[in-house]
C-alpha cells in the first residue's frame, strides 16, 4: 500500500459508519427548512437609526426671539442625552425645531425618556407664551413614510374628512404591529374661526383684548362636582363650554352704557379649519394622505401585508363617496429586489449544477457536490435564525455567492476519490484515503475563507451593521460545506463514482480531455519554472499596479439603484405663501408626468418647500434607468417658472440624507457674516462642473416688517410692551385662545383678522390698541414700521451657527468626487474658526467610506495566521498569499479602474471574498506539493507534480465560482447595481487570480517554500 494514504484520524468514523453523516445532514435540512419558513423578510438587516425631533411653537415670535429663548435652551438639554451623535436645529418665526440624531442602534425609547427628563429640567427657561415641546421619534434612515394612503373625499370638506380619519381610521391603522404612527398629511383639524372685522371693532369701540378676555372667561370647562346622599349620586354639569357657531355669535363681549355688544356683531364666525402649512397632492389632484411610519428596525414588508388586509376591511365601512387607496407603497422596490435576487439564486444553482456535471462527466458523480448545496444553504439558514438574522438583500446575496463556494470542497473530494478509484482502489479504501489526504487542505480552505470575514465582525457604524450579516452568513455556509466534505462527501463519492474500467462514455471523454490538459500544463509548467526570476518580476510589477488602480478608481458608498422613482425638491421664492407654492406645483407635475414611462407623482407641499416622487413603470418595461433620465429631468425642471425644482435619486442604503452631497459649515459668526462664504462655496461647486445643481440653505432674502416700539409713548398711555404685543397677537398670530367641544373632541378657538385685512402691512398700523383707560389708540402712534430682509431660516449644527451646501451629482460622477471637490474648495475659501462637518449620506461617506479597506488588510493578516497554523511554517503561507492574492486583487481593481464598476461597499466585499477564494486554490497546490516533498520528491518535482495533479480541482472550483456568479454580472432590475458590482469583482478577479495561481504560484513556491523532509505514513487498513 502506498505511503501517501495518510494517517488514521477522527473523521474515519464517517466512512466506517455512513449513517452518522446522513443523519447529521438530514438534521441540518430539517432545521433549515423551519428557519426558511419562519425567518422575517426585510430590505436590509434590522437596524435602529432614529432621531428625536423636538418641535416647540412660539406663535407670533420672531425667528431671532425663538432661537435665543427656545432653540438654544432645548439644544443644550438635548446635547446631554446619552447616545446622541449630533444636534441640529432650524428656527423660523414662531417655530423651533431641534433634532437629536442618535447613534446607530441606540435604543430610541431610552433616549426619549432621558430627553423628556432633560426638557423638564429646563422648562422654566422657556418663555411663558411658548407651547410645551412636542417630541417625535423619527426613523433617521427613512425621512418619508413607508406608505402614503390616498384618501378620496368626494363631496366632503378637507377638515370633515380629516376629522373622520382621526376618529375612525387612524386608530385602526395605528394598531398594526410595528407601526410607529399614522399622520394625516395635508389635513386640517376643525376649528372655530373668529374672523375679526377691524372696521366694526373701531365703530363699536371694541378691542381685540376685550374679545380675547371674553372668550377666556365665557368658554370654560367648569367641573362643579356632584351631590350624593344615602339613596343616590348625581353628577352636576353646566353649559359653560361653547359648542356651536350660534353659541359663539351670541357671546357677550362688552356692555357699553347698557348696550350689549356680541361677538357676532364684530366678527364673522364659522366652523372652519386651522390654517394649515401643508397640502397633499397625487399628480394634479389635491387630497389627504394617511402617512404610515414604521418603527425603527420594523419589518416593513410585514407591515405592508397587514396594511393591505386592514385597508380592505376599512373601505367596506366607509361612507359613500369616501375611499382609501394606496398612493405610494415604499415596499414595492424591496419586494422586487428580493424577488430578483431569488431569481438570481435559482439561476446560480442551475448553472453551478451544469458546470459540475460537465466537469465530472457523470451525473452520479455530480450529485455529490450538488447535494452539498441544499444541505449547506439550509444549515446556514438554521444558524442565521439562531443568530437573529433575517432574509434581506444582503443575506440573500450571501446565499447566492455561497452557491458557487460550497461545492468547492465537495468537488475536490469527489475528484480525488474518482482519481484513486481509477488507480485501482476499492470504494471504501478510496474514501478513507481521500478523507485522510484532504483533511488538512479542506479544513484549511474552509477556515481560511471564513477567516477573511472575521474583521468585518469588528466594524462599527452603518457599514459594519449591514455587512456583518452578509459576512457571517457566507462564512457559516462555507464552514458547513467543509463539514459536509469531511463527513458525507467521501463515502458518498465512493459509491457515486464509477470503479476502474466501469466509467461511462462521457466520463471517459471528460477524463481524457483533462488528462490531455494536465499533460500540456505540466509541460508548460516545466518550461516556465525555468523562467522563475522573470515571472516573479512580472508578478511584482503587476501587483504594484493595484496602487494606481485603487487611487484612480471612482469611489462611492454604494451604487445608485433604479428604484422606479425620481425624487423632486421644489423651492419657491422666500416670500411665497402656501397657495403660491401649491399653484406652481401644477407646472412641476406637468413636466414630470411627460417623462417617458412616468405613472403618477405624490407631493407634500409646504410654503417654503415641496417634495414629491415621480413614479415610473417597472424597469423590465422600459429601456432606460431613472439615473439615465436625471440630466434631462433637470433640464426640463429648470424651465419651470416660479420655483427652483431639483431632481434627485433615493439613497441606495438606509440614509438620513436627501441630496448627493450635504456639507455643513459651522462658525461663531452670524448669518450675515457667513453669507459671503456660502456664496463663494456655491460658485466653486458650479465651477467644478460635477453637479447638476447646487444650493445652500443660507439665504438672506426673506421680507420682514419690523415694528420699532416707542416705549415712552407706550408708557404714556398706560400700556406695557407685553400688553401691546398681546393685543397684536390676537389680531395677527393665529394663536388659539382655548378649545371648544365638537362631538366629544376638543378643537381650537382662533380669533384673528380675516385674510383680506392682513394683505397690507401698512394697514396694520391702523389697528386699534386699547389703553387701560378704555381709549382706543392707533398702533401707528405706538410704533414705527421698518422694512428689511432677513434669513429664510436660522440653522445651527452642534450648537453653532451653520449653513449647509447641498448638491446633486451629474450621473457620470460619484458622490465621493463631489464631496471631495467641495471640501477642497472649503479648504481654500473658509477662514479660521469655520469648521466643516457633514450631514446625510456625506456623513456616512466620511465616517465609513474606507472602513472596509482596513478590514481588507486585517483579512490578509487573519488568513496569514490561519495558514501559519495550517502549515506549521511561516514561509509556506507567504507562497500561498504572494503567489495569488496580490495578483488577483490587482486584476479585479483593473476593472474598477476601467470604469466597469466603482469602489463601494459591495465591490469591497467582493475583494475580501476574493482573498479567500484564490487562497483556497493556493492551499490545494502548496499542501499537496509539501505532501509530495515528504514522500521524497525534490522541491521542483513536488511543485511540478502537485500543480498538475491539482489542476482539475482548481479548474473545477474556479469554473463553478465564475459561472455560478456570472448571472450577477448580467442581472438587471431592482437591486441590480449592487449585484453587478460584486459580480464583476468576483468573476474577473477569480479568472485572473486562477490564471496567476497556476502560472506564478509554482515559481513562488520554488523560490520561497520550505523544504519538507521525508516521513513515514501509515497505510490505510480496510476490513
Amino acid at each position: 500500500m502506498s505511503r501517501q494514504n495518510g494517517k488514521p484520524n477522527f473523521f474515519d468514523i464517517f466512512v466506517e459508519r455512513p449513517a452518522i453523516p446522513v443523519v447529521i445532514s438530514l438534521a441540518l435540512i430539517l432545521l433549515g427548512l423551519r428557519a426558511a419558513v419562519e425567518m422575517p423578510v426585510l430590505e436590509f438587516p434590522e437596524i435602529e437609526s432614529s432621531s428625536l425631533v423636538i418641535t416647540t411653537p412660539y406663535v407670533g415670535a420672531s425667528a431671532d426671539t425663538v432661537k435665543g429663548f427656545v432653540t438654544e435652551p432645548i439644544e443644550r438639554a438635548a446635547a446631554t442625552v446619552p447616545g446622541v451623535d449630533y444636534i441640529d436645529s432650524t428656527t423660523t418665526a414662531g417655530v423651533s425645531t431641534v433634532t437629536a440624531w442618535l447613534n446607530l442602534n441606540e435604543p430610541s425609547n431610552l433616549a426619549l425618556a432621558e430627553l423628556n427628563t432633560r426638557l423638564g429640567q429646563i422648562r422654566f427657561e422657556l418663555p411663558a407664551g411658548a407651547e410645551d415641546p412636542i417630541i417625535t421619534v423619527n426613523r433617521a434612515d427613512a425621512v418619508n413614510a413607508i406608505f402614503y394612503l390616498d384618501v378620496v373625499m368626494e363631496g366632503r370638506s378637507r377638515s370633515e374628512t380629516a376629522d373622520y380619519m382621526i376618529r375612525n381610521v387612524v386608530p385602526i391603522l395605528s394598531s398594526i404591529p410595528d407601526v410607529q404612527r399614522v399622520r394625516i398629511a395635508g389635513g386640517r383639524d376643525p376649528a372655530m374661526r373668529i374672523w375679526l372685522d377691524p372696521s366694526r371693532l373701531n365703530y363699536l369701540g371694541v378691542s381685540a383684548e376685550q374679545i380675547r378676555l371674553a372668550l377666556m372667561a365665557n368658554n370654560v370647562i367648569a367641573p362643579i362636582g356632584r351631590i350624593e346622599n344615602q339613596q343616590q349620586r348625581i353628577d352636576l354639569q353646566t353649559s359653560a363650554t361653547l359648542k356651536t357657531q350660534e353659541d359663539f355669535e351670541q357671546l357677550v363681549i362688552v356692555n357699553i352704557d347698557g348696550a350689549i355688544v356680541r361677538l357676532g356683531e364684530v366678527a364673522r364666525i364659522e366652523l372652519g379649519e386651522v390654517e394649515g402649512s401643508q397640502i397633499a397632492r397625487l399628480s394634479q389632484r389635491d387630497n389627504l394622505f394617511l402617512a404610515v411610519y414604521g418603527l425603527p428596525g420594523a419589518n416593513e414588508i410585514e407591515i405592508g401585508n397587514e396594511l393591505y388586509t386592514v385597508l380592505d376591511e376599512i373601505n367596506a365601512t366607509l361612507p359613500d363617496g369616501m375611499h382609501i387607496d394606496i398612493g405610494f407603497d415604499g415596499t414595492v422596490y424591496m419586494r422586487d429586489a428580493i424577488r430578483e435576487i431569488f431569481i438570481t439564486l435559482a439561476e446560480t444553482v442551475l448553472l453551478v449544477g451544469i458546470v459540475v456535471l460537465l466537469f465530472m462527466g457523470s451525473l452520479r458523480s455530480a450529485l455529490v457536490p450538488l447535494i452539498t448545496i441544499p444541505i449547506s444553504l439550509l444549515g446556514a439558514m438554521a444558524l442565521m435564525m439562531a443568530m437573529g438574522f433575517s432574509f434581506n438583500l444582503l443575506t440573500i446575496l450571501a446565499i447566492v455567492l455561497s452557491v458557487g463556494l460550497v461545492v468547492d470542497d465537495a468537488i475536490v473530494v469527489v475528484e480525488n476519490v474518482s482519481r484513486l478509484m481509477r488507480e485501482g482502489m476499492s470504494r471504501k479504501q478510496a474514501a478513507l484515503t481521500s478523507s485522510r489526504q484532504l483533511l488538512t487542505p479542506i479544513i484549511g480552505m474552509s477556515i481560511t475563507l471564513a477567516a477573511v470575514y472575521v474583521p468585518i465582525g469588528f466594524l462599527s457604524g452603518l457599514t459594519g451593521v449591514l455587512i456583518k450579516e452578509f459576512a457571517f452568513t457566507l462564512a457559516v455556509a462555507v464552514l458547513i460545506s467543509g463539514m459536509i466534505a469531511l463527513t458525507l462527501s467521501p463515502i458518498m463519492s465512493a459509491y457515486a463514482s464509477p470503479a476502474k474500467g466501469q466509467e461511462g462514455a462521457m466520463t471517459r471523454w471528460v477524463n481524457a480531455r483533462f488528462s490531455s490538459l494536465q499533460r500540456r500544463y505540466e509541460a508548460f509548467l516545466s518550461h516556465s519554472l525555468g523562467w522563475t526570476p522573470q515571472l516573479l518580476g512580472f508578478a511584482i510589477v503587476f501587483s504594484l499596479l493595484s496602487v494606481p488602480f485603487l487611487l484612480m478608481s471612482q469611489q462611492e458608498l454604494a451604487p445608485i439603484e433604479d428604484q422606479n422613482e425620481i425624487f423632486v425638491i421644489s423651492t419657491p421664492p422666500p416670500e411665497a405663501s402656501l397657495e403660491y407654492t401649491h399653484e406652481h406645483m401644477f407646472d412641476v407635475v406637468d413636466v414630470m408626468s411627460n417623462l417617458p414611462s412616468a405613472t403618477y407623482m405624490w407631493q407634500i407641499v409646504n410654503p417654503a418647500v415641496a417634495i414629491g416622487g415621480q413614479q415610473f413603470v417597472d424597469p423590465s418595461e422600459r429601456d432606460f434607468t431613472t439615473l439615465d433620465m436625471m440630466a434631462e429631468t433637470f433640464g426640463r425642471l429648470s424651465k419651470v417658472p416660479g420655483l427652483q425644482a431639483f431632481p434627485n435619486s433615493s439613497p441606495s442604503l438606509p440614509s438620513a440624507g436627501q441630496y448627493s452631497v450635504e456639507l455643513v459649515v459651522t462658525a461663531a459668526a452670524s448669518a450675515e457674516e457667513m453669507q459671503p462664504y456660502a456664496e463663494k462655496l456655491l460658485a466653486a461647486a458650479y465651477a467644478s462642473n460635477l453637479f447638476l445643481f447646487a444650493d445652500t440653505n443660507l439665504k438672506i432674502d426673506f421680507p420682514q416688517a419690523h415694528f420699532e416700539l416707542n416705549r415712552d409713548r407706550i408708557a404714556d398711555v398706560g400700556l406695557t410692551v407685553s400688553g401691546v404685543s398681546q393685543q397684536l397677537s390676537t389680531y395677527l398670530s393665529g394663536n388659539y385662545v382655548n378649545r371648544f367641544d365638537l362631538d366629544g373632541k376638543a378643537y381650537r378657538v382662533i380669533p384673528m383678522l380675516e385674510g383680506s385685512d392682513r394683505l397690507d402691512i401698512y394697514a396694520l398700523q391702523d389697528l386699534k390698541i386699547q389703553t387701560p383707560a378704555g381709549e382706543l389708540v392707533p398702533f401707528s402712534s405706538l410704533a414705527t414700521l421698518v422694512e428689511k430682509v432677513g434669513p429664510r431660516v436660522l440653522t445651527k449644527f452642534q450648537q453653532r451657527n451653520s449653513f449647509t451646501l447641498f448638491a446633486g451629482m451629474i450621473p457620470a460622477y460619484t458622490k465621493e468626487q463631489g464631496l471631495s471637490a467641495i471640501e477642497a474648495a472649503a479648504e481654500e475659501i473658509l477662514p479660521s474658526g469655520y469648521i466643516v462637518d457633514y450631514a446625510g449620506e456625506s456623513r456616512q461617506i466620511r465616517q465609513e467610506g474606507n472602513t472596509l479597506f482596513g478590514a481588507l488588510g486585517m483579512s490578509l493578516a487573519f488568513v496569514f495566521l490561519v495558514l501559519v497554523v495550517l502549515f506549521n511554517r511561516f514561509r509556506d503561507p507567504l507562497v500561498v498569499l504572494l503567489g495569488s492574492v496580490p495578483l488577483a486583487l490587482a486584476g479585479a481593481l483593473m476593472f474598477t479602474f476601467l470604469g466597469w464598476t466603482t469602489l463601494n461597499i459591495y465591490s469591497q466585499i467582493g475583494l475580501i471574498t476574493l482573498i479567500g477564494l484564490v487562497t483556497k486554490n493556493g492551499i490545494l497546490i502548496v499542501e499537496f506539493a509539501n505532501h509530495l516533498q515528504r514522500q521524497g520528491l525534490t522541491k521542483f518535482d513536488a511543485i511540478l507534480q502537485g500543480a498538475s495533479v491539482r489542476l482539475r480541482p482548481v479548474l473545477m472550483t474556479t469554473g463553478a465560482t465564475v459561472i455560478g456568479h456570472f448571472p450577477l454580472v448580467l442581472v438587471s432590475g431592482a437591486g441590480a447595481e449592487a449585484r453587478n458590482s460584486i459580480g464583476i469583482i468576483l468573476v474577473a478577479g477569480m479568472l485572473l487570480g486562477t490564471f496567476f495561481t497556476l502560472v506564478v504560484l509554482p515559481s513562488m513556491y520554488l523560490a520561497l517554500a520550505s523544504k519538507h523532509e521525508a516521513e513515514d505514513v501509515a497505510p490505510v487498513a480496510v476490513d
